[in-house]
């Protein structure tokens, strides 16, 4: 048994679900469990409609757009054909509209979990029928059924023991129905039968779950760049393919913010000794990067780069040395408003940290430990992470740059820069 994951950019629109089709025709002779994000920006859209439900702004046009997006996917799939499978992306929208309508004052986290849980749901029923309209039979499975958490709304975490038994017995069942099983990536469902997410880009976590509870062959993730590069394109000329790397390397790129793989997604992989591999869509025939237990793999220095951070030094108004008390009350508050502190540093004075720049969380942070701290922010920096630097690559990053931080470890170097 293997385990695929398809993530938005390789089921955007009509084209990439028929090359995802494809992809599934090389290797469904034998048991394949697909997991599928939701289409292209849908999960972007869908934020933005809880954002205007909970500001009071007008949600029709958003749900409208979203509608029609999907709409048209499914006309240029089907063709005059297209009917049951509109009505089923209708019925199933019906169900954002029921959460809109519930009355104010619900929880917002659990609102969000509800409402753009929905984007795979869309996704998942298309591809199926699509599958299954193209004489691809496949069993599509509500992965609520498979993966139960606890009542974390967007950062929910996983019962192991029930979910291992919930998907054993569902993933066999659907596959003597067929060979090819279709289901969701980034939700969960509670004991309460209330919709949970993983985590924001959690599909990739979703695929580890269930390649470990299934004991599958390996897991292979479809992106639309050729494997693990060294760095994002965006931001790096002439970047290279990183061809095999171990768990714990992977493991250190997706806690530094890596976009190519979520940061839990190797933990459940490395425990089961199942290889992850990272290929292309576009590309299917080249090899891509293969991640696995091996040792003493050496690769490239690696670039990871956090935009849009906002640098924040916390300095007791009292002046008295920053104490392990300090750090607990502050990592307590963060804890407590969800915020990440990416990258941190103290001096005797001082606590310093970047982190992502969301104006709610920073009000939260400032009603929080204004009264004990001066709190002084510089905004518009960046983070960069070197993993496995040397001064050439320390150069290369702040060059023409102000360096406002630099934390280093033996094997990375993490600087919040501004031009």
């Amino acid at each position: 048994m293997r385990v695929f994951k398809f993530g938005g950019a390789s089921v955007k629109d009509a084209p990439s679900v028929r090359n995802v089709l494809q992809i599934i025709k090389r290797f469904n002779t034998e048991p394949l469990v697909i997991v599928v994000s939701a289409m292209g920006k849908t999960t972007n859209k869908f934020e933005a409609l809880v954002n205007a439900h909970f500001d009071k702004q007008p949600t029709a046009a958003i749900l409208e757009d979203l509608r029609n997006c999907h709409g048209e996917i499914v006309k240029d799939l089907f063709g005059d054909k297209a009917q049951p499978v509109l009505e089923d992306i209708n019925n199933t929208l019906v169900e954002v509209e029921w959460a809109l309508d519930d009355p104010d004052g619900l929880d917002r986290l659990f609102q969000y979990d509800q409402i753009v849980s929905i984007g795979e749901m869309l996704s998942t029923k298309i591809i199926s029928a699509y599958l299954k309209f193209q004489g691809l039979e496949n069993t599509w499975v509500d992965a609520r059924d498979l993966i139960r958490t606890d009542n974390n709304y967007q950062d929910a975490k996983i019962d192991w023991d029930q979910t291992k038994a919930m998907t054993t017995s569902t993933i066999d069942a659907a596959l003597k129905k067929a060979n090819v099983v279709i289901t969701q990536g980034f939700i969960g469902g509670t004991s309460e039968n209330f919709t949970t997410t993983l985590g924001r880009e959690g599909s990739d976590f979703t695929a580890a779950i269930l390649a470990h509870c299934l004991k599958a062959n390996d897991v292979t993730i479809w992106k639309d760049v050729p494997g693990v590069l060294n760095a994002d394109p965006k931001y790096y000329h002439n970047t290279v393919l990183i061809p095999e790397m171990s768990f714990f390397d992977a493991m250190e790129l997706a806690y530094f913010g890596t976009s190519v793989i979520h940061p839990k997604t190797i933990k459940p992989l490395q425990n089961a000794n199942i290889p992850l591999y990272v290929r292309s869509f576009v590309d299917q025939d080249a090899a891509g990067t293969t991640v696995s237990n091996k040792s003493n793999l050496k690769i490239p220095p690696s670039f990871i780069v956090k935009p849009n951070q906002v640098l924040i030094s916390l300095t007791p108004k009292d002046y008295s040395f920053v104490t392990e008390a300090h750090f607990t009350h502050i990592y307590s508050v963060l804890s407590d408003i969800r915020m990440k502190a990416n990258c941190a540093q103290n001096s005797a004075v001082n606590f310093s940290f970047s982190t992502n720049n969301d104006l709610v969380k920073l009000n939260q942070l400032r009603e929080r430990l204004s009264n004990e701290y001066d709190i002084k922010l510089v905004e518009n920096a960046e983070l960069v992470t070197i993993r496995y630097y040397d001064e050439d690559t320390i150069a290369l990053t702040t060059e023409g740059k102000a360096v406002l931080l630099d934390h280093r470890t033996a094997t990375s170097a993490q600087l919040v820069v501004k031009k």
